[in-house]
């Protein structure tokens, strides 16, 4: 095809794009019947023996402008992510990390991420291809195994991401951990119990493990008993410390155990186990170290040092 016939077929595909928008923000922008209708019905309600009682209905909002993209493409988007939870699986580790990153959703909101990041690389990949094309029109079967290539590149990035942000909430647990633990130990020292004792600890810090510690108390109040949910706290985190500390905690509730002495020693652990992590990151980075040392310092200084004696032996030799 010529450059004409693609630049035509372009200019088509981009004019009946708008036009789609355009018909469809129409649509939205028009008040349906039922927004018309429902602020102008009541719902009664009739007590025993009280007058009867007008309850406005509030209306359902018409989707905006922004909600378009969402209304046109949603669906498209829920089945192609129900397909990829089939083709990759694993929805048991997907829901276990999710957990521990912390985020309030469900394995199929992840896999829409997953299918929007792979649009996103599929997107970035058909513009590149697209104007390889234009330049080389044989190279459009290899443009489209680009696209489908970044699309899995995409699907893949979004996984690794929240691999990361399990991490970086690990960590951050970490580095709370021993403050944490120390002020539960001197609350429960001072004579309140571990519930009551928590509750001053997370009304006064913030953070991750607070935020875990936070939910654990909300199923105490709930009516969960608070072993089962210092348990359940153990069961779901991914970190050998925070389990050590949930079920020292539940077996403190049940049996009366001391609990004071058992969260300084957890603090003084954690403590040690970040000191030998930093003092171990710090031999393997002396490695690293010694790469400008060795291939940039020590050349320039050995040609510092021989440089002017080989041009001085040049002028002395005949």
């Amino acid at each position: 095809m010529t450059p004409e016939l693609w630049g035509a077929l372009l200019g088509a595909t981009a004019g009946m794009g708008l036009l789609l928008v355009v018909a469809r923000v129409r649509a939205v922008r028009r008040p349906s019947l039922e927004l018309r209708v429902l602020p102008f019905v009541r719902d009664v309600q009739r007590g025993t023996g009280a007058a009867p009682r007008r309850v406005v209905v509030d209306a359902p909002r018409a989707p905006g402008i922004a909600g378009v993209p969402l209304a046109v493409f949603g669906p498209v988007v829920r089945r192609v992510a129900n397909g990829l939870e089939t083709v990759l699986g694993g929805a048991t580790s997907v829901r276990r990390r999710l957990e521990r990153a912390g985020l309030e959703r469900s394995v199929h909101d992840f896999r829409v991420e997953q299918v929007v990041w792979g649009v996103v690389g599929f997107g970035v990949a058909a513009a590149w291809g697209t104007l390889r094309t234009l330049g080389d029109p044989g190279a459009a079967l290899g443009s489209f195994v680009g696209c489908l290539l970044a699309f899995a590149v995409g699907v893949l990035l979004r996984d690794q991401h929240l691999t990361s942000q399990v991490r970086r909430r690990e960590r951050r647990i970490l580095s709370e951990f021993p403050t944490v633990a120390e002020l539960l130990a001197l609350a429960v020292a001072a004579g309140e119990g571990p519930v009551p004792a928590m509750e001053r600890v997370v009304a006064r810090s913030r953070g991750e493990l607070s935020r875990d510690l936070r939910g654990v108390l909300g199923a105490v109040r709930t009516g969960v008993p608070v072993a089962e949910a210092f348990d359940r706290l153990a069961a779901t985190t991914g970190l050998p410390l925070v389990a050590r500390f949930a079920s020292g905690i539940a077996v403190a509730v049940e049996r009366g155990t001391p609990l004071a002495d058992v969260l300084h020693a957890q603090a003084a652990d954690v403590r040690d186990a970040g000191r030998r992590e930093l003092i171990e990151g710090a031999a393997r980075r002396e490695v690293f170290m010694m790469v400008p040392v060795v291939f940039l310092v020590l050349p320039v200084t050995v040609l510092f040092a021989f440089y002017p004696g080989v041009i001085g032996l040049r002028l002395v030799a005949p």
